[in-house]
């Protein structure tokens, strides 16, 4: 009863906070003080056990460091390299995004890792040339779910290794190769659906580069505060780019600025070294050269996202730790069919991995599905393969860290319609997902 009651509560702070226009990840404080004495009857460390401190570090860190950037006008130097490096085609920027996050991910960097990286850069190139940002976050979220399941990348490695210590026969290169394929479908629905064929159609191309002035870039006073470049337009179906003529104390602040995020990628991807406190020190390294630009900069900081994301997560940490996910998979192995209890598994790990770790929902319910494999009815790398994707495509929705991040480095303008976009996209893959992974991979029993 407990645990029907604190899922009860969880559907409720979702119907208030979007009737009311609260913010859900403040409801979700409260739920977990209120769910977790009266209910549970935790102590208060239980209650904030599952407070995301990593994830809170992440997003603020990583967000700080890219709204200096912006500030200092990094960006757009990343932006003029990015153009040019597709020879100046806007319709493919975002497959190139795409495909960075998926080579990166596959090659062994953890997705919030891959995503902390690009995301800000893809997200500036959107509003640059006038593309959807919710196209370009979905490109990058879906490119790193591409590779996911690598043998060499960490979400492979760790689910090969769970498949394998639960006894069940494994295949880690279809499992990968069919997350691939999967994802690279949705990528191509995401790029026609959100303005990528009126991209083809425009065939925007960079033309002549408009100009940054250092009087731009230093402001009025000269002091090198915020950056005001000039900005992307279209001009007769081409699109022209900004152009990087700088003063000599702009130019040092881009140099280390571009150089510290060159070395926070190598060292959260190369030598697993927390994204999140990386970021926070190329941003203090930042803050020391030019004060002025990174007071102005933390006000850029999504703090509303930050709670929102801080306090959803909580409340679910919290159902973890008191069993209710464990008595859900209980309750899932009791039904009778092992085909549609393979379903309801499927639900399961799509539902909860849009709030909560792919990596944790994979190492419980892989496990679970052990009691249906007995029966003999299901191909186990089958079920495996159709878990993983379920669990990992959803992480569009703006309650996990990738979708998070998308969020936070949005622009404020388009953050509400960006949040909710991947709101609709995320909670439409929980519903589809499961149902399109169970048709293809389970029901024909492989």
């Amino acid at each position: 009863m407990t645990h029907l009651l604190a899922l009860a509560v969880l559907i409720g702070i979702f119907a208030v906070g979007t009737a009311r226009s609260v913010n859900l990840g403040l409801l979700s404080f409260v739920g977990s003080f209120a769910v977790g004495t009266w209910v549970f009857e935790a102590e208060v460390e239980q209650l904030l056990a599952g407070f995301p401190a990593n994830l809170f570090v992440i997003l603020v860190g990583v967000t700080y460091l890219f709204a200096i950037a912006k500030r200092n006008g990094t960006i757009d130097w990343l932006i003029e390299g990015a153009v040019r490096s597709v020879g100046g085609s806007v319709a493919a920027l975002p497959w190139v995004v795409f495909a960075l996050s998926a080579v990166l991910v596959g090659l062994g960097a953890l997705s919030p890792a891959a995503v902390a990286v690009i995301a800000p850069v893809a997200l500036a190139f959107a509003v640059r040339y006038g593309i959807n940002p919710l196209l370009m976050g979905l490109m990058v979220i879906h490119g790193s779910a591409a590779g996911n399941f690598s043998p060499l990348g960490v979400l492979g490695v760790i689910t090969n290794g769970l498949v394998e210590s639960a006894g069940i026969p494994g295949n880690p290169k279809v499992v990968f190769v069919s997350n691939l394929v999967f994802n690279i479908v949705l990528a191509a629905v995401v790029y026609a659906a959100f303005g990528g064929v009126e991209l083809l159609r425009s065939r925007g191309r960079s033309g002549p580069v408009s100009t940054i002035t250092d009087e731009d870039v230093l402001g009025s006073g000269g002091s090198g505060g915020a950056v005001q470049p000039s900005s992307g337009r279209h001009a007769g179906g081409a699109v022209v780019a900004p152009a990087v003529e700088v003063g000599a104390r702009a130019r040092r602040d881009r140099i280390v600025t571009l150089s510290g995020m060159v070395i926070l990628a190598v060292g959260s991807l190369a030598f697993d070294l927390d994204i999140g406190l990386s970021a926070m020190t190329v941003a203090s390294i930042l803050a020391l050269m030019s004060p002025d630009v990174a007071k102005s900069a933390l006000g850029d900081v999504s703090w509303g996202i930050v709670l929102l994301i801080s306090g959803i997560v909580t409340y679910v940490g919290l159902l973890e730790s008191q069993g209710t996910i464990d008595y859900l998979g209980r309750e899932i192995a009791d039904v009778p069919l092992p085909v549609l209890a393979a379903l309801v598994l499927l639900f399961v790990a799509a539902f909860v991995s849009a709030f909560a770790s792919t990596t944790g929902i994979l190492g419980a319910l892989i496990p679970l599905s052990v009691p249906l494999l007995a029966a003999g009815d299901l191909g186990p790398v089958a079920l495996v393969a159709a878990l993983s994707i379920s669990a990992s495509v959803v992480d569009t929705s703006p309650f996990s860290t990738n979708g998070a991040l998308v969020v936070a480095n949005t622009p404020e303008a388009e953050s509400a319609r960006v949040y909710r976009g991947l709101m609709t996209w995320g909670f439409g893959l929980v519903l589809v997902a499961p149902v399109v992974t169970w048709a293809i991979f389970v029901v024909p029993g492989w």
